[in-house]
């Protein structure tokens, strides 16, 4: 999130020149990143059913993928319900996931100080071929404790991080239950079956440099914060070597992004010659959005003595790939 931040912020404050509208074309413009990241941040919390004995412990450090679709990346403006102070040389322009072609110019007409203005702004262009696997990207550094009664804790956290002017961190905490047991003589096999839920939380913090032109900027920022849940049933066949992992379940999350600061809007007037009249607006706007989707996960585990490597794919709305190590001790 830290780099795609730093990769689109830059247009952020265009979009501002579109007033009652910005807060749509935004909406729109970073939607798929929204719900990428809560995919990316449920994915990862598992390479094996199995609980550790009492006070064992693993530490796994792992990457996670949501892959956009390429419907989503670009959308329609003329489907999201601008107002007739908006129009738009073409009707699609890429999200944040697309590419960097075929950008919608936008024209927003209003009145200022009693007089008709209008602005014209290119939509940013998407980020889409920046970031690893053109998919959006989570870090996971994990750690996970056996307790008694067969329940593993797991927590996640990455310290806040970035440049002097983005940074971003998350904390994740999990529950782990085996059941196993409760299926008679499964308990004798191989086959581990347990239940988890976790909860996951990140944050970013962008100020935006001070800025002429168009929109200037005094004070600018934009906060982002994303909280995301999953719940599933998992299993997996623990071999010496070579363990085969799975689940279903549900993961869900919600995501807001504040737009704060100062900002100088400047028009242009639709008199002959045209003369620049500005506003300034305080706090533009916040965005908020959730999502969810039921999910089915397969993976498998390479095990070296206490040294793992593990991945896996879950099939949902973005579809997401996790893999990493791990240095377990039972």
């Amino acid at each position: 999130m830290v780099s795609t931040m730093s990769s689109f912020s830059q247009d952020v404050e265009t979009i501002l020149l579109a007033r009652d509208d910005a807060q749509k074309l935004m909406n729109a413009y970073l939607d798929p990143s929204f719900k990428g990241f809560v995919y990316s941040m449920n994915n990862g919390w598992y390479h094996t059913a199995k609980v550790h004995k009492k006070f064992g412990f693993d530490i796994s450090i792992g990457g996670n993928f949501s892959f956009i679709p390429d419907a989503d990346k670009v959308f329609d403006i003329s489907t999201i319900g601008l107002s007739n102070a908006t129009s738009s040389d073409r009707n699609t322009t890429p999200t944040v996931a697309g590419g960097t072609d075929q950008r919608a110019t936008v024209t927003y007409t209003t009145t200022v100080q009693g007089q008709n203005v209008s602005a014209d702004f290119l939509m940013p262009e998407g980020v889409g071929d920046d970031v690893p696997f053109n998919a959006v990207p989570a870090p996971s550094l994990q750690a996970s404790v056996g307790l008694p009664f067969k329940l593993d804790v797991m927590l996640r956290f990455v310290p806040k991080v970035g440049s002097d002017n983005v940074k971003g961190g998350l904390f994740g905490v999990g529950l782990k239950k085996e059941i196993t047991d409760w299926f008679g003589v499964v308990d004798k096999t191989p086959l581990h079956i347990s239940l988890l839920a976790a909860y996951t939380n990140m944050n970013v913090d962008y100020d935006i440099e001070d800025a002429t032109g168009d929109v200037a900027t005094n004070n600018g920022a934009i906060e982002f914060d994303l909280n995301s849940y999953t719940v599933q049933a998992i299993a997996s066949l623990n071999l010496p070597v070579i363990n085969f992992f799975g689940g279903v379940g549900y993961n869900g999350g919600s995501t807001s992004l504040n737009v704060l600061g100062e900002y100088v809007l400047t028009y242009e007037t639709t008199t002959t010659p045209s003369v620049a009249i500005t506003e300034t607006v305080t706090n533009p706007f916040s965005l908020s959005s959730s999502t969810g989707s039921f999910n089915a996960t397969v993976g498998t585990r390479l095990s070296l003595g206490f040294f793992k490597i593990y991945g896996s794919y879950t099939l949902q709305e973005y579809g997401s790939l996790n893999a990493g190590i791990a240095f377990s001790f039972r």
